[in-house]
C-alpha cells in the first residue's frame, strides 16, 4: 500500500496542509471526523483534561468509518501533547503518554514550549522503537518505545508493517509519524537553533500569542507585530530553514502565494483558504 499519513503525502510533493480541530473525542466523533476537509486533524491535550480513553475511541472511530476520500486508512491525527518541553528531565518524566497515545494509533504530535534541545531529543527517542536506528549515534540515542501496543489495525496494517512503518519522518523516508514543535517563548526562542537541529523533526512553529505573553503583551497575537515579535518569527523561521524542516504560519487570502512560494505550507484555516491554496499549489489528491 501507499502512504498511512496523507499529511506525510501532500508534503512530499510541497502542498499545503490545512489543519483543524478534532471534535468530540468519542467513538461517533470518530466517524463523523473520518471525512474532514482538513488535511490533519489536530487533537488539543495542552489545555483540557487528558483524555487518552477519548483519543483511543476516537481513533477506532476513524478507522471504522475509512478509509477517506483520499484513500488512506484515516485522516492524520497529531495531538498537542500536555507536557511542556521544559527540559530533558520533564520530558523523560512524562514519556508515558507519548507511548499511550501512540498505541491509540495516532500519527504524531505537536510539542508545546519547546524549550531545549534535550527535551526535543528525549521526545523523539520515546516515539521510536529500539531498532529504528537511523541517526543514531548521530544526535540521538536508542529509542526508547517497547512492545506491547499493537495499532497497526488503525493504520490497516498488520502489526510487522507498522513496526516497520512507525518512525519519525523525515529522518526515516518510509516514517509515517510527525513531530512538530512549538518555539514559543524566549527560553525556547534562545535555543531554537540548536532545537531545530535535533534529528526526527518535521516541523516547527513560532507560536505567537505565548510568544506575545512571554514578551509582556497578551495582545500580540495578531499582526502588526512589534519589531521584537517579527524579530522572533524571523529566527525561528531562520533556525528551521538551517535545519530543513517545514514552517507552520499563518496563511491567509492576503499572503498565500507568497507564503507558499517561500516554502510556507502548514497552518490553520477554513474551507476559503484550503481551497485558494490546493489550486495553487495544483494539488489533485482529494480532500
Amino acid at each position: 500500500m501507499g502512504r498511512v499519513n496523507r499529511a506525510i503525502e501532500l508534503l512530499e510533493g510541497r502542498h499545503t496542509l490545512i489543519y483543524g480541530g478534532s471534535g468530540d473525542l468519542s467513538f461517533e466523533g470518530g466517524v463523523n471526523a473520518c471525512h474532514t476537509d482538513n488535511d490533519f486533524l489536530l487533537l488539543e491535550q495542552e489545555h483540557v483534561a487528558l483524555n487518552i480513553l477519548g483519543v483511543r475511541e476516537f481513533m477506532r472511530g476513524l478507522a471504522a468509518a475509512g478509509p477517506t476520500r483520499s484513500g488512506h486508512p484515516t485522516p492524520t491525527v497529531l495531538v498537542t501533547l500536555p507536557v511542556q518541553g521544559t527540559d530533558e528531565h520533564v520530558m523523560r518524566a512524562n514519556a508515558w503518554m507519548v507511548t499511550h497515545y501512540l498505541d491509540c494509533g495516532v500519527h504524531g504530535f505537536v510539542l508545546c514550549h519547546a524549550e531545549t534541545p534535550g527535551a526535543v531529543k528525549v521526545l523523539i527517542e520515546s516515539m521510536r522503537f529500539p531498532f529504528n536506528d537511523i541517526g543514531v549515534g548521530d544526535g540521538l540515542d536508542e529509542g526508547r518505545r517497547g512492545a506491547g501496543g499493537g495499532p497497526g489495525h488503525i493504520w490497516g496494517l498488520d502489526h510487522s508493517e507498522y513496526l516497520r512503518k512507525a518512525d519519525v519522518w523525515p529522518l526515516n523516508p518510509e516514517g509515517e509519524l510527525i513531530v512538530g514543535l512549538k518555539i514559543e517563548n524566549r527560553r525556547a526562542l534562545e535555543n531554537c537553533e540548536a532545537t531545530c537541529k535535533v534529528p526526527g523533526l518535521t516541523y516547527v512553529e513560532w507560536g505567537p500569542g505565548d510568544m506575545g505573553y512571554s514578551f509582556g503583551d497578551p495582545d500580540a497575537h495578531d499582526p502588526p507585530y512589534s519589531p521584537e515579535m517579527a524579530g522572533a518569527r524571523a529566527r525561528v523561521n531562520a533556525a528551521r530553514k538551517a535545519a530543513g524542516i517545514d514552517f507552520c504560519d499563518s496563511i491567509n487570502v492576503d499572503n498565500y502565494k507568497e507564503q507558499i512560494d517561500n516554502d510556507i505550507l502548514i497552518c490553520g484555516g477554513g474551507p476559503e483558504i484550503a481551497a485558494l491554496c490546493r489550486e495553487y499549489t495544483k494539488r489533485t489528491m482529494p480532500a
